[in-house]
């Protein structure tokens, strides 16, 4: 990876791993997460508009900004419900762990990415880390029933969250090939709000919607900054490097998440989260190293 893309992937995961902590904090997590986008589309428009007027979208870009669009409407669903029944030092791991885990095969496959030996080491470490934040001290219990977590809820819904992030990684690293970084976020998020909309109205009512907003419009605005900064930032880095360097890399921030999951929220900070913590951090460097 170059420097710059290392950079803003590093940055990535700080804003990243802060906004899911918003995000948990919030009283109705599924409105919080449809709020943030609506906090985007506001407060971004004028410098959205700017840029369409400067680099217009071609054909292509826009069947790119329609597909990440929905895929942004299953992974905020996913994740805001996997927070409603798990802790976020738990569900974050899980749901950026099975990303990772798919995203290099996906780009070699897809998108004829070469990866290097030592980007195969970073990224089978990074990936042991995630899973061993997860899975510690809980091997006699995944022996006895394998397919016990698949039943917990909140379990279920982080690993649709990392499928869905698998695929909408893959498929935006093409996507900024047609439309500016920034535009594409500002887009996606457009689309994202659209199309949760109806749900939100039907599921939980304008009135839960109205008090939402008063209870947490300031997490909101600021949920939203760091979401578009956020993926901002990783959408630029795709344009530097490979997909399959990037997207283990941004798992950085669940370093982040697990200690402002035992800082902020009080969940517990075992030594699986350390040990795990402390992998992802190896991997994140021999990618670095790796060419």
């Amino acid at each position: 990876m170059t420097g710059l893309s290392l950079a803003l992937v590093l940055l990535s995961a700080v804003a990243h791993a802060s906004w899911n902590l918003l995000l948990k904090h919030g009283r109705n997590q599924e409105v919080f997460a449809w709020w943030l986008q609506i906090a985007i589309i506001v407060l971004l428009a004028p410098v959205a508009a700017v840029i369409a007027w400067r680099e217009p979208i071609e054909g292509p870009g826009w069947w790119f900004v329609i597909g990440t669009s929905l895929l942004h409407v299953l992974y905020f669903l996913f994740l805001s419900r996997g927070y409603v029944r798990a802790d976020l030092s738990l569900v974050y791991p899980l749901a950026r762990g099975t990303g990772p885990a798919l995203i290099p095969v996906m780009g070699v496959v897809l998108l004829d990415e070469h990866v290097s030996g030592l980007a195969i080491a970073g990224i089978t470490a990074t990936v042991g880390g995630i899973f061993t934040v997860y899975w510690w001290g809980r091997a006699s219990q995944i022996l006895a029933d394998p397919f016990k977590f698949l039943r917990e809820p909140g379990t279920r819904y982080a690993l649709l969250t990392g499928l869905t992030i698998a695929g909408y990684s893959v498929w935006d690293k093409v996507g900024v090939g047609y439309v500016n970084p920034l535009l594409y976020m500002y887009l996606l998020s457009l689309g994202t709000a659209l199309g949760l909309a109806p749900y939100m109205v039907w599921r939980h009512g304008t009135g839960t919607m109205r008090r939402e907003l008063k209870f947490n419009f300031a997490s909101m605005v600021a949920a939203g900054m760091l979401t578009f900064t956020a993926y901002a930032m990783v959408l630029s880095a795709l344009r530097l490097s490979r997909v399959s360097y990037v997207s283990p890399v941004r798992e950085v921030g669940i370093v982040f998440s697990v200690l402002l999951g035992a800082l902020v929220l009080k969940e517990p900070f075992g030594r699986g989260r350390i040990v795990g913590s402390v992998l992802v951090a190896l991997g994140v460097l021999l990618i670095a190293l790796a060419q």
